[in-house]
């Protein structure tokens, strides 16, 4: 009879012990995958980010194209204002060369050359200033991109 106690005791912890590793097992099925679940949830949450990223960038970088190109128009528009100003002056210059007025006009020519030299100088700074954003626009695009390829 003891015999039979110690084997059913024996069978009944066996028993508990199955059930145990059974259970076990199972919680670690569960927690693989819920960690797959969290992989794929990672996943496309980063996918989505660089989206945004991607699309937010070249919105900033479409901006600062037009802001370059608006510049770029203002620039030859002063450019030929210059020249027809520069031709205007020259003509007027012409007619009064005869007259005592000539130095007058020159001093007159000159600061007004002077004037849109200043805002064409302005302009081109501006331009550099602008292309400087892009590249470093550009530059980040790069970076985040090699960022969320890794």
């Amino acid at each position: 009879m003891e015999e039979e106690e110690l084997v059913e005791g024996w069978e009944e912890e066996d028993k508990e012990e199955s059930k145990e590793l059974k259970q076990e097992l199972e919680e670690e099925l569960e927690d693989e995958e819920l960690k797959e679940e969290l992989k794929e949830e990672l996943k496309k949450l980063e996918d989505k980010l660089e989206e945004e990223l991607k699309e937010e960038l070249e919105e900033e970088l479409k901006q600062e194209l037009k802001e370059e190109l608006e510049v770029k128009e203002l620039k030859e528009e002063l450019e030929e204002d210059l020249e027809e100003l520069e031709e205007k002056l020259e003509e007027e210059l012409e007619k009064e060369l005869k007259k005592e007025e000539k130095t007058k006009l020159e001093e007159e020519l000159k600061e007004e050359l002077e004037e849109e030299l200043e805002k064409l100088e302005e302009l081109e700074k501006e331009e550099d200033e602008e292309k400087e954003l892009k590249e470093e626009l550009e530059e980040k695009l790069e970076e985040l991109e090699d960022k969320l390829e890794e």
